[in-house]
């Protein structure tokens, strides 16, 4: 680990909401709400990346926004930032668009599990592990042709050989015998090479041609078991009704293996029909999910932290394989980072310290009373307000699992989730992203900007991370500019590169780049002023490389809306 260069910053937020995310939230109009500890190096418990990092014992939900919007992330009260093109793995921040989001097969598959789970008792059978260790692309991804080294297939012989013969004898008597055959083969052999997985019908199967020999001419080219269910189910409707709908619809010219259009009451069904289905009264179980404000804690909170706190200590111990002593009860309020770097531990108890000091002395809070909080709700903000927030899934009437989520100006950012190992064969990882997916689109109903569900970081070298990419549509963050890009757009290029520049634009620069460094605004001395008047005061050369820095990653904005603590 890198050596420390410990700082202090503070925003200065006037007549604005604002939230603390970790539980001290400040509505000064002259005062100051944000307080951070930057730190040179990495984060607790990870491989040596290259990260910058702040402790954030303070923070306003805007701050926040415009953070993860230049690519930081944060982990409890730890906010960081990768080195891009430093780091083995790049990360690159990934935001799903809800209110275009259309849920695939894989995550119809997932809703309708749970469904049954809760209408019938039923158990899936086999291993259901959770999402992230779950290789399988979806049909969300399947075009994406450059990222695909093996598509699954699975195929009911028995019933396609059915359909074949079936329709094959319908046709008459100019069938060859040994079409129905040579159609089986090739089925046989897909089955063979490409083992077994979800259906797909973008794939084309054909009998591999003896050496020296191409295709037989002379037979009619294998027909797909959907056209062949297709004309099983028209001659079927002309035999009950020769003369009726079916021929008017014949002679309006459509081919006759096609079918007159779905009715609209057979439209695919939206993500809140699938997830709130409604089950019968008699049903096995009964799934509610709450939303309560973690910071600060609401009553219902604190009336649910130690169950809360079982379900996590069990997660992190079958999951993580973390000993039965950690974590303690106190770091599940918004899920710790690990603790057991010493280094680390003792610059956070360092750079709260200072945090406490300065409000006393500034403020004149007393000690004990920082870090008390009251919940912002803003009147065109969402009802539950801003800030932090855990969405907590109870079934019959206990705690199974628990997203971590932040709501803020733009969106739902998603932080962490655990549950009981128990309950793995529901796919809790899938199912809560869906669940949080809605609950952006109800809040968008309120609060119109609030409109995209950020996830994260998207690792396309990590298959534990590569799955973020199934949710689409969805946009990675140009790690230059700073623009979003749709993910589509992305792929070929992290097909040839673990780091790129997703912006094509060559002339294209960051647009919120520190370009007025001396309206950086630093604490020192407990005055506040701006860093063109600080520098006057310093003789050190590296002082102004190190101010630079920060300010490049935080970016103007923030830079002139937060205070660089200066000893």
């Amino acid at each position: 680990m890198q050596s420390l260069e410990v700082r202090i910053m503070k925003t200065k937020w006037k007549n604005a909401s604002s939230l603390d995310l970790n539980g001290e939230n400040q509505q000064d109009a002259n005062g100051l709400c944000d307080m951070i500890t930057v730190l040179k190096g990495r984060r607790p418990g990870s491989t040596p990346n290259r990260d910058s990092g702040m402790w954030a014992h303070s923070m306003t939900v805007q701050d926040y926004q415009d953070l993860i919007d230049r690519g930081w992330r944060r982990s409890g009260k730890y906010v960081y930032k990768p080195v891009m093109n430093q780091t083995c793995c790049p990360q690159y921040t990934i935001r799903c668009r809800p209110l275009q989001f259309q849920p695939s097969k894989s995550h119809k598959k997932v809703l309708k599990k749970m469904l049954k789970f809760l209408a019938k008792g039923e158990v899936p059978k086999g291993s259901c592990e959770d999402e992230p260790m779950d290789s399988t692309m979806d049909d969300a991804v399947a075009g994406d042709f450059a990222l695909i080294n093996k598509l699954d297939i699975q195929c009911d012989l028995k019933t396609l050989s059915d359909d074949i013969k079936e329709s094959l004898e319908s046709e008459g008597k100019n069938s060859k015998k040994e079409e129905p055959q040579e159609l089986l083969q090739s089925q046989d052999f897909v089955g063979e090479k490409l083992g077994s997985g979800e259906p797909s019908h973008s794939v084309k199967v054909h009998t591999v041609p003896k050496p020296g020999k191409g295709a037989d001419l002379s037979k009619p080219p294998c027909r797909k078991a959907k056209e062949i269910r297709k004309e099983r189910k028209r001659l079927k409707l002309m035999q009950q009704n020769p003369a009726g709908e079916l021929e008017g619809f014949q002679a309006q010219g459509h081919p006759p293996s096609l079918f007159p259009p779905k009715a609209k009451s057979n439209q695919p069904k939206s993500l809140e029909d699938l997830i709130f289905e409604s089950l019968p009264e008699n049903a096995s179980h009964k799934l509610e999910v709450r939303v309560v404000r973690s910071s600060p804690p609401s009553s219902q909170f604190k009336a649910t932290l130690l169950e809360s706190y079982q379900v996590y200590k069990r997660y992190q111990m079958v999951i993580h394989k973390n000993p039965p002593d950690t974590p303690t009860e106190s770091q599940v309020r918004l899920v710790p980072v690990s603790f057991e770097d010493p280094e680390f531990k003792s610059s956070f108890s360092q750079s709260f310290s200072l945090y406490v000091k300065y409000q006393v002395a500034i403020h004149q809070d007393p000690p004990d009373e920082c870090g008390k909080t009251e919940a912002e709700t803003p009147p065109n903000g969402p009802d539950c307000g801003y800030g932090s927030f855990h969405q907590q899934y109870w079934l019959d009437g206990k705690i199974i699992a628990v997203g971590v989520i932040d709501i803020l100006p733009n969106c739902v950012s998603s932080v962490y989730l655990y549950y009981d190992p128990d309950y793995s064969f529901l796919s809790l990882g899938v199912y809560s992203a869906l669940r949080e997916i809605a609950f952006t689109r109800q809040l968008h109903e309120k609060t119109s900007q609030l409109s995209y569900y950020y996830m994260g970081f998207y690792i396309h070298s990590c298959p534990k991370m590569k799955y973020k990419g199934q949710y689409r549509p969805s946009d990675l963050l140009c790690p230059e500019t700073y623009v979003w890009v749709p993910i589509e757009q992305c792929l070929p290029s992290l097909e040839n590169s673990k780091y790129c520049r997703f912006n094509q634009d060559p002339e294209a620069v960051d647009e919120d780049r520190s370009t007025e460094p001396d309206r950086l605004q630093v604490f020192h001395k407990r005055a506040i002023m701006p860093y063109g008047v600080y520098k006057k005061q310093q003789k050190d050369p590296s002082e102004e490389a190190a101010v630079l820095q920060y300010a490049s990653l935080v970016g103007q904005k923030c830079s002139e809306r937060m205070l660089l603590f200066r000893n």
